[in-house]
């Protein structure tokens, strides 16, 4: 009788309720970044510039989120080689990434979060409003 061994990837995931605040998108970039960088996570090749590019992602988000459709849910999960970055919000227009222009003051957010990402994702919910995912690879 032969037998397997089963490896199990660890999953890590926490959700933050962020209010219709300017400051939400900071205080997300602080939780995140105190959320990668903790011990025990298990994951190997986190590194500063993966958290750096993560706290990135999620302040361009976020301040998308809270600028456009009031509060958000920011969750975040860790699994194998990828961080999953995802934001909820109640807006009734879909996030679009618009082309960049040389004078324009705004709308570089999801353009910048589309370079950063492996994988960019944006559902409307049945209830109304958005959720934007945002898979990076370690």
């Amino acid at each position: 009788m032969r037998t397997r061994r089963r490896t199990h990837r660890r999953s890590v995931r926490v959700e933050y309720l962020l209010p219709d605040q300017a400051e939400s998108a900071g205080r997300a970039r602080r939780l995140t970044a105190r959320f990668l960088a903790r011990p025990g996570l298990g994951v190997t090749g986190l590194d500063a510039s993966h958290i750096d590019d993560a706290t990135l992602v999620v302040s361009e988000l976020v301040t998308n989120a809270t600028r456009h459709g009031g509060a958000c849910r920011l969750c975040l999960q860790i699994s194998g080689t990828r961080v999953t970055v995802e934001v909820y919000d109640g807006s009734p227009g879909r996030p679009r990434v618009r082309p960049l222009t040389a004078w324009g003051e705004s709308g570089r957010g999801l353009a910048m979060v589309r370079c950063l990402a492996e994988r960019l994702d944006v559902d409307p919910l049945g209830g109304g409003g958005n959720r934007v995912r945002a898979v990076l690879s370690l």
